[in-house]
Formats: C-alpha cells, sequence, structure tokens
C-alpha cells in the first residue's frame, strides 16, 4: 500500500482453502442504513496531511493497515460483521492489494464495493464514472440511490510458486509499460497525476520510439511468449523485429481508459490485450494514433495486435506491472477473477 513502486519478489501467498459464504449475513431493518467497512489507506496521495471526514457512526466500521500484511485480519473481521458496502480509500494500488487478499475472505460473496479516489493514479474510477471529491458519505448514500457496475479484475496467477500464488488488479503491462511506469514517477515528482501522468508519459514514449535506437528500453521491450486461451495457442507475430520479443504488452478488463486513451480499439468487454512488436522508428506516429483509437490498416502486418480472450500464459524475461507496481520474471496465467459489483453516482 506504499506509494513509489515497489519491487515483489513473488505473488502475494493466499489460502487454498475455499472461501466461499465466508461473510456473515444479516437481515437488514426497512430504512436501516448499511454496514459498512472501510480500508482507509492514509499514504495515499489524496489523503496526506487531511484527516478522514467519517461521523462517529456504529454502522460503519474503520481500519487502517499498516501495511499489506493487516489487510487478511481488517478484512476478515468485516466479513464476519457482515458489511453490506466495503469503501476502499485509496488509489489503485491499494485497491489491488484489497482485492488480492480479500479473495481469500469473501471468495465469490463479496459486498458491493465503492472506490474513493485518492491514489497518485485512479484508473478504476475512471472507468466507473466516480468524482474526484467521491466522499464516503457520498458513497454510502450511492449504495442506496446510485447505481451499480459489474467489473471482473483481472487474476495473474504465478505457475512458478504454485497455484494459489497470485494477485488481482486491473491494468497489467509489460516492456516498455514498465518503462513507462518509471518515468511515470518522475511526472509524480514534477506534480502530475491522474489522467495528466498517463498523457504526459505517453507522450514522451513516442518521442523516444520516434529518436531512441534499437537499445533504448522504449523500444526494447522484453523477451516473452504469449499463449493465448486454456489451449494455449501462441500468439502470432508480425515478423517485425526479433520475434522472441515485443516491444509492449498492456491488458486490462476496464472499459474506459484514462485520458481517454483507446489501446484496445473498438473491443470493451472482458480481457484485453493490445500487444506492440519490435515496430520501426517510422511507426511511432501510428502507435500515437492507436493509443487515440485510430487504428491503422493492415495493423497487425505492421507489428499491432489487438484482441480479446478468456486468458492467456505469459512467459517473460523481465518484470511486469499490475497496477503500478513491479511484480519479477517468470511464467503466470492471467484470466478474470470473480465478478464485483461497484458503486457509482
Amino acid at each position: 500500500m506504499a506509494t513509489p513502486i515497489y519491487q515483489f519478489t513473488q505473488l502475494p501467498q493466499g489460502s487454498s482453502k475455499s472461501a466461499a459464504n465466508a461473510r456473515a449475513h444479516r437481515a437488514r431493518a426497512e430504512g436501516e442504513p448499511p454496514s459498512v467497512g472501510v480500508i482507509y489507506n492514509p499514504r495515499s496521495h489524496g489523503n496526506k496531511g487531511v484527516d478522514f471526514d467519517c461521523d462517529i457512526n456504529p454502522q460503519v466500521h474503520i481500519s487502517k493497515p499498516g501495511d499489506r500484511s493487516d489487510l487478511p485480519e481488517a478484512l476478515a473481521e468485516f466479513a464476519a460483521t457482515g458489511i453490506d458496502l466495503l469503501v476502499i480509500n485509496g488509489g489503485d494500488g491499494t485497491v489491488r492489494d484489497v482485492l488480492t487478499h480479500g479473495i481469500d475472505i469473501f471468495g465469490d460473496d463479496w459486498p458491493a464495493i465503492a472506490v474513493l479516489p485518492k491514489g497518485k493514479t485512479n484508473a478504476l474510477t475512471v472507468d466507473l464514472g466516480v468524482p474526484g471529491d467521491w466522499s464516503l458519505q457520498k458513497a454510502i448514500d450511492a449504495f442506496e440511490h446510485g447505481s451499480r457496475v459489474v467489473r471482473r479484475p483481472l487474476q495473474v496467477t504465478s505457475l512458478n510458486d504454485g497455484p494459489v500464488s497470485r494477485v488481482l488488479g486491473f491494468i497489467f503491462g509489460a516492456g516498455a509499460f514498465t518503462t513507462a511506469i518509471n518515468a511515470g514517477q518522475g511526472a509524480h515528482r514534477l506534480g502530475a497525476f491522474n489522467s495528466t501522468v498517463v498523457g504526459v508519459t505517453a507522450a514522451w514514449g513516442v518521442l523516444q520510439w520516434a529518436l531512441g535506437s534499437r537499445a533504448n528500453p522504449w523500444r526494447r521491450g522484453a523477451k516473452m511468449t504469449i499463449k493465448l486461451g486454456s489451449s494455449e495457442v501462441p500468439m502470432e507475430h508480425s515478423g517485425v523485429g526479433d520475434p522472441q520479443w515485443r516491444q509492449i504488452l498492456l491488458a486490462s478488463t476496464l472499459e474506459t481508459m484514462p485520458a481517454g486513451i483507446k489501446p484496445f480499439g473498438d473491443l470493451k468487454k472482458g480481457l484485453k490485450l493490445a500487444v506492440t512488436d519490435q515496430i520501426s522508428r517510422k511507426s511511432a506516429i501510428d502507435l500515437f494514433r492507436m493509443i487515440r483509437g485510430h487504428t491503422p490498416a493492415g495493423a497487425r502486418e505492421r507489428g499491432f495486435h489487438q484482441l480479446s480472450t478468456p486468458q492467456f500464459k505469459l512467459e517473460i524475461e523481465d518484470s511486469f506491472i499490475l497496477d503500478g507496481e513491479a511484480f519479477p520474471a517468470g511464467e503466470y496465467r492471467i484470466g478474470q477473477g470473480p465478478e464485483l459489483e461497484f458503486i457509482r453516482p
């Protein structure tokens, strides 16, 4: 739940036991407010130096975990209480950590979820249409009077450490995407956040593509093998550049991305991939146009791939990024996690 880029040495270890029906259920009397559990990350960018605005309410249970290891206990207490609404006060990294540890607590029986966008990046809340000033009280009011949308997070399972070594999140990237995230940290230090940092980093990346050599990490990418679906069909390669390398891999289940970028073209639903082979320098302008949603003719032959798949297997010799933090090289299966119901205005 810390804000700088952190290099995990392995994926979080989950439980092999089924967690289904672990959450207590209770009937609410007419007019009774919902029972709410709040995970509050005081280290999130939007929470630093700010007191959490919440009146004392017996129906609201607040937990301020000191670090990721405290989350299972906090979420288990919420489950035993029988909360109706789980509020995550933090950015994309906090959401990732809560979902990762919550899967062993709630299984497929999650409460409704609301996210208060308080991080350096809040891609999920952009997709949900949640305003930047959303408060806890507004989220509680929306439980009764707002709308709801279902999203399934990505579930990244390590094939190196066992089937219960996994992490859940919404934006997965590798190759130059890893370089871009590190560049984004520089943009953060210059005061750029949320959609602004996405736009600044994308523009800088295109410039690096246009001017850099093959040795430039923005153009080199990472050595990886991608196999699609349960039958693990090798993903096609255009033949542009080294077929063992890809410049960018981006995957997400979000339907709207920050800064209006559209890396997946017209694809909206489910697990989507945008993959770029080692394209030539002159193709940098095509890359920029694709980011904005304009797919050029003959894109696949020129090294650009946009597709959807139920799952894919990835063998990669470099680290990858999930919701802003780095995880180690290795062999992984990337699919979709449980259906989660998010509250929005």
